[in-house]
């Protein structure tokens, strides 16, 4: 059966932030900051258990999170060791027999800031928002959906190492994925341009390759 690469990303080192977001939601092994990490999605879902599986039979690294839906399988792995996290992909693009060039790209599908946020609007969204932090009233608000889901993670890291930024959410699963962070409107338009940049060096390595 034909499997689809759709999102591949290396972290080499998880943020604070998003590493204590994505230990809120693991069901596997918590990943911590510092750690090297790989983030995985492919199609048909099913076919994750298998890249699992042998990833974690010949290294060392842990599984943090693993979604199979219908259409999409994601995998999270990390590891202190950045070598043990590259050769656990490694092994994972050799079972695919393909590279990481054949990525899907990553498509923004939409990207705004809400500045000075009302109390109604925030109080609204932190019912809805439970793992991350909270959004203060008059702050400014960053939102961010890609295409596939699994670049959010790789955009959320990249905005919370250039911006002093509070991380509210993070959804790499489905057809989309969703980034929310708040700050000032200096660190909100801080963040946005660390996150589009980050998709675009992304995008810029797959044309080259």
């Amino acid at each position: 059966m034909d499997i689809t690469l759709r999102t591949f990303v290396f972290i080499d080192s998880l943020q604070p932030q998003l590493a204590s977001y994505l230990a809120t939601s693991s069901q596997g092994f918590l990943p911590v900051p510092g750690d090297a990490c790989v983030w995985i999605e492919v199609a048909p879902g099913m076919a994750v258990h298998r890249l699992s599986d042998i990833a974690l039979k010949e290294t060392n690294v842990h599984l943090g999170e693993q979604v199979v839906e219908r259409s999409f399988g994601s995998m999270e792995i990390h590891y202190r060791n950045q070598s043990e996290v590259m050769e656990a992909s490694n092994i994972i693009l050799r079972q695919l027999n393909t590279t990481m060039d054949t990525r899907m790209a990553c498509r923004i599908a939409w990207n705004e800031i809400i500045r000075g946020m009302t109390p109604d609007h925030t109080t609204l969204i932190n019912r809805q928002l439970r793992k991350g932090s909270m959004i203060l009233p008059g702050k400014s608000m960053f939102i961010l959906e890609v295409e596939p889901a699994g670049y959010a993670v790789y955009a959320a890291n990249e905005a919370e190492k250039a911006a002093h930024v509070t991380l509210v959410d993070v959804k790499p699963f489905g057809n989309f994925g969703r980034l929310t962070m708040m700050g000032s409107e200096a660190e909100a338009e801080e963040a946005q341009r660390a996150a589009v940049h980050a998709i675009e060096q992304i995008n810029q390595r797959a044309t080259r390759e």
